[in-house]
């Protein structure tokens, strides 16, 4: 019985050796939380200013054209303000305010965080309820970028069907591409994915986000070609504490 448990022990350190660990204080006492990432990727995080940077930034807030797009990345509660436009998460609900009505082009419950997602990679994939798997590296202009595919446990999020697959740059660590799918319409599963080049970024804080993102065609077999259409340029971004009350991420009263 002894060397039963002494073998158990023994397979449990091994198991655990590599997975990245934190030193979390709660009043007098420091617990350990085990990451559930890849060691690889958390090289990644590491290259965009690291994980606990990340985890212990409150308030985000970027531009998207005249769009403002503010985060609480602790709660994730988040607002969108435009000149004739406001669509916000409460917590609760997903809320529209406009100037008039048909300002807006879009369906609010999808669009109220799919910037902030594409715009906080890679960071949003160390969330929890996700799972890792290495994949085949992607090659483009001849450069071979190493992969992890992540994919949603059923209950997180409102598109847990949803895939991303990260690819990053092997000397540097910094990520590259993004290919994902999209199934909030569907609320299906698909193999179509969609991708995007990461490359141009700024030093926000101490985290290394895009300033720009530009989507790609891609070819039979799912290899980037050539942009699809201008870029997505991000401006303004910040990161400060969290000085703002909830009623800031509500819908106005009028």
């Amino acid at each position: 019985m002894k060397k039963v448990l002494l073998l158990l022990i023994v397979v449990i350190a091994i198991s655990c050796k590599n997975e990245p660990k934190k030193e979390v204080e709660k009043g007098n006492i420091v617990a350990i939380k085990t990451e559930n990432f890849p060691e690889e990727l958390g090289k990644v995080f590491e290259a965009h200013g690291g994980i606990d940077t990340w985890r212990n930034a409150e308030i985000l807030s970027f531009k998207k054209g005249e769009e403002v797009h503010t985060i609480n990345l602790q709660s994730r509660i988040n607002v969108i303000n435009a000149p004739n436009y406001a669509v916000g998460f409460d917590g609760k609900n997903v809320w529209l305010d406009e100037a008039e009505e048909g300002t807006f082009k879009g369906n609010p419950a999808f669009y109220h965080n799919l910037f902030f997602y594409f715009y906080a990679m890679p960071f949003v994939l160390s969330d929890e309820g996700i799972t890792y798997e290495k994949i085949a590296p992607l090659t483009f202009d001849g450069v071979d970028y190493p992969g992890y595919k992540m994919s949603f446990k059923s209950d997180v999020g409102s598109s847990p069907d949803d895939n991303y697959k990260l690819y990053f740059n092997v000397e540097t660590h910094q990520m590259e591409w993004l290919a994902y799918t999209a199934t909030f319409m569907s609320k299906k599963p698909s193999d179509k994915f969609n991708i995007i080049k990461y490359g141009k970024w700024n030093n926000v804080s101490g985290l290394i986000l895009p300033s720009e993102i530009t989507w790609y065609k891609k070819d039979e077999n799912g290899v980037p070609t050539e942009p699809a259409r201008p870029a997505a340029v991000f401006t303004d971004a910040s990161i400060n504490k969290n000085n703002l009350t909830d009623s800031f991420f509500e819908k106005p009263i009028k």
